[in-house]
């Protein structure tokens, strides 16, 4: 464990070096132009590219997080989505030959993976050395109804009627809950959330976030994503911003299909964008782009793409505008707002093209992950950008790796 975490932080030093990812990267164009910048010594073949000793297939895999149970062979697409099917609950042999073929970059638990105490965090640690470099063990713990540890009848953890009733009572207790949570997350070996919610519920007839968000006021979700955000650090586990551009004012889900956000780009910075810059500004490493398409806040060509295939939206506006320049991911690309219109090859291979870094659940991960090997191999994704998301990627997850083994 200590041999690898010496090697991990010796690469991440480098490739941080050569990519130029002092702070969180910049953007990937920003990125991929320092690489020739750099004028390294003279050295032996490979030396001298501190990527060098990873495969393409390494690197792509480094852009995947995925249920552990699409690491296992015996399970078919419909069971991996069904939350009342049996879930994957221990790394079997046949799920580390699926990681020496697909090595990704994490994996995201959900309630059917737990069974106990001391199977949590047996699975956690086993999947951690499983790999060559250290994983993302992601949930969704947002406190309230998605909180896949605390609402787990395996375990007796503190839980929370809602975001919207911590935030009612202001930021500090939004920050000592962000901290709790983080706090038994970390004990369990889960190394990142994807939390919290940074959406607005502005609108009452929203199926999918309503309490999930700390408030309708944008002023007060503002202050609370900020609060979360340094609660999380201070626990020492990662977290992530969610849904941009915003799907508080939504009338659709996009678990069932298309969502769109009728606003213009002018009313998108009064209100929805007010929380993510916050959390931005407070230090959130992650920020999550959720399939919703924003038609009056990009160019035409745009207007019926999701957000996370959308470069308008992720290099144009959160990357510039809001000046975001930590990892960015998609919602699951398993949800039918992605299924109905684009294979998971198309879905993968073009959200990296829009900007995102890594690419959480696609409905079918050897076809995603040989699509981008492939977008890669012909020059589709250019090997400078694959390289400045690999960067961040380590970078980010140097936090947690260079932690001894208690």
């Amino acid at each position: 464990m200590q041999h690898r975490l010496r090697r991990f932080a010796a690469l991440v030093l480098a490739v941080c070096t050569l990519a130029g990812c002092a702070g969180w990267g910049a953007s990937e164009t920003a990125a991929a132009s320092a690489v020739p910048a750099v004028s390294p010594a003279p050295a032996p073949t490979g030396a001298g590219d501190p990527l060098s000793g990873m495969t393409l297939r390494e690197k792509v895999g480094q852009l995947f997080i995925v249920r552990p149970d699409a690491l296992d062979p015996a399970q078919t697409q419909d069971r991996i989505d069904d939350a009342d099917a049996a879930g994957v609950t221990a790394l079997t042999d046949a799920m580390r030959e699926t990681l020496e073929t697909y090595p990704v970059g994490g994996v995201v638990l959900f309630g059917k993976n737990i069974e106990s105490p001391a199977q949590l965090a047996a699975f956690t640690a086993d999947l951690q050395e499983a790999g060559r470099l250290p994983m993302f063990i992601a949930v969704d713990e947002d406190g309230g109804a998605v909180a896949r540890l605390a609402n787990s009848p395996a375990l007796s953890l503190p839980q929370y009627e809602s975001a919207a009733a911590v935030g009612a009572e202001g930021p500090d207790a939004v920050r000592e809950m962000a901290r709790t949570i983080g706090g038994y997350l970390q004990g369990y070996g889960i190394n990142l959330d994807f939390a919290p919610v940074a959406d607005v519920n502005s609108n009452p007839a929203n199926p999918v976030i309503g309490t999930r968000a700390f408030s309708a006021d944008p002023e007060m979700a503002a202050a609370c994503v900020a609060a979360a955000v340094r609660g999380f650090s201070e626990a020492g586990v990662l977290c992530c911003l969610k849904h941009f551009p915003g799907h508080g004012d939504t009338a659709a889900d996009s678990h069932d299909g298309a969502v769109t956000l009728d606003k213009t780009l002018e009313e998108l910075r009064s209100c929805e964008l007010r929380p993510f810059a916050s959390g931005i500004a407070a230090g959130a490493p992650l920020v999550m782009v959720g399939h919703i398409s924003a038609p009056s806040a990009v160019p035409p060509e745009e207007a019926n793409l999701p957000a996370s295939l959308s470069p308008g939206l992720i290099d144009g506006l959160l990357r510039q505008e809001l000046g975001f320049t930590g990892l960015v991911v998609t919602d699951s690309l398993a949800m039918k707002a992605i299924t109905e219109h684009f294979t998971p090859g198309e879905a993968a291979v073009r959200a990296l093209q829009a900007g995102a870094d890594l690419l959480l659940m696609p409905a079918d991960l050897a076809e995603a992950f040989d699509a981008v090997t492939e977008a890669v191999e012909t020059g589709a994704i250019p090997e400078a950008a694959l390289n400045a998301k690999v960067a961040r990627i380590l970078a980010a997850k140097q936090s947690f790796a260079a932690v001894p083994e208690r």
